[in-house]
């Protein structure tokens, strides 16, 4: 019961704070009629997807084990993996403007950002814990490794060639043009390394972080 009411606990939090990010934009247009910001919405939306989709894996692996719904499940979550993460990248938006205060725009863009890694990072754990009870806790990190290192080339490619999820699936030669490209030439594409490279480990030392933050607390909770 304890565990019921700490992930309802947790999802009622995303969505509160969810709703203090929209609530922000929406107050900066109502006080300036400025619609600056207001792509922020929908990015977060987008960073929703790959939650729920984690939560039916989680919640369908638990039930029924391992099959082929789980496995479609899990291709979308993947494929969507990237928008979560991406939110932080919308601090190139940040400038000062006549419209808000500089300070009211950094919190806002500050608290997308947070909420959109809250969202991929939780996506991440419940498809890590899947894997792990699976396949074993190597298998589990490995994955998450891929996931993270898959997430930063979908963020280079959403912010540097402004492509997205939806692309992958209309345009499914798309992707695999783009990696033989990188693969034949990598010197020519410098930034396109540089950018994954150092999200893989931005991410990555983040994810880590959390990750045991999260241990530690069960763990905690059961010596009581």
């Amino acid at each position: 019961m304890n565990a019921s009411r700490r992930r309802l606990g947790t999802v009622l939090g995303l969505v509160a704070v969810s709703l203090f990010c929209v609530a922000l934009v929406l107050v900066r247009f109502t006080r300036s009629g400025s619609t600056e910001y207001t792509g922020l919405i929908w990015n977060l939306f987008l960073a929703w997807i790959p939650f729920v989709l984690a939560v039916g894996v989680y919640d369908r692996w638990r039930r029924h084990g391992a099959g082929v719904a789980v496995l479609a499940l899990g291709a979308l979550w993947l494929l969507f993996f990237p928008n979560a993460p991406y939110i932080v990248t919308d601090f190139v938006h940040l400038q000062h403007r006549d419209d808000a205060p500089y300070w009211y725009d950094a919190v806002t863009v500050s608290a997308f950002a947070w909420t959109g890694l809250l969202l991929g990072f939780g996506s991440l754990f419940l498809m890590q814990t899947v894997v792990r009870q699976w396949r074993g806790v190597v298998s589990g990190w490995i994955f998450a490794g891929v996931a993270l290192a898959l997430g930063s080339v979908g963020i280079y490619l959403g912010r540097f060639l402004r492509l997205n999820s939806w692309d992958a699936v209309e345009h499914p030669s798309l992707l695999p043009r783009i990696v033989h490209a990188v693969a034949r030439d990598p010197f020519t594409y410098g930034e396109a390394i540089g950018v994954t490279v150092l999200f893989t480990l931005a991410l990555g030392f983040a994810y880590f972080l959390l990750y045991n933050f999260a241990v530690v607390g069960r763990e905690l909770d059961a010596e009581r």
